[in-house]
């Protein structure tokens, strides 16, 4: 079992930063991570994954803005947000599979649905 507990969410204007992180409960160095975000009414979707080697996958809208980040040692995980936008409102949740790669999004959105997930935490970005 593996519990995990995101923080850092918060209100800020368009065009501000957050960095939220995951705390895992035990190692985690040997698992595939993301983020993954959800807005009232919409799908849930997959923000960013890395893997165990270190590789990242991050869907389009993230791409350039957001970086994902693993510090071993600590068992956490981060996600540093820049240049938000309103569309970025949403809740977010980190989990955690044991897998071989994230070569898809595909493979990124089964770490949600099948390993360890968080409750979540709130991110409202102002225009």
């Amino acid at each position: 079992q593996v519990q995990l507990v995101e923080s850092g969410g918060g209100s800020v204007q368009a065009g501000g930063s957050l960095r939220l992180s995951c705390a895992a409960s035990r190692y985690t160095s040997d698992y595939c991570m993301g983020w993954f975000r959800q807005a009232p009414g919409k799908e849930r979707e997959g923000v960013a994954g890395i893997d165990k080697s270190g590789r990242t996958i991050y869907t389009d809208s993230a791409k350039g803005r957001f970086t994902i980040s693993k510090d071993n040692a600590k068992n956490t995980l981060y996600l540093q947000m820049n240049s938000l936008k309103p569309e970025d409102t949403a809740m977010y949740y980190c989990a955690a599979s044991v897998c071989g790669g994230i070569p898809t999004m595909q493979v990124l959105r089964n770490i949600f649905t099948l390993g360890y997930r968080g409750t979540g935490t709130q991110v409202t970005v102002s225009s």
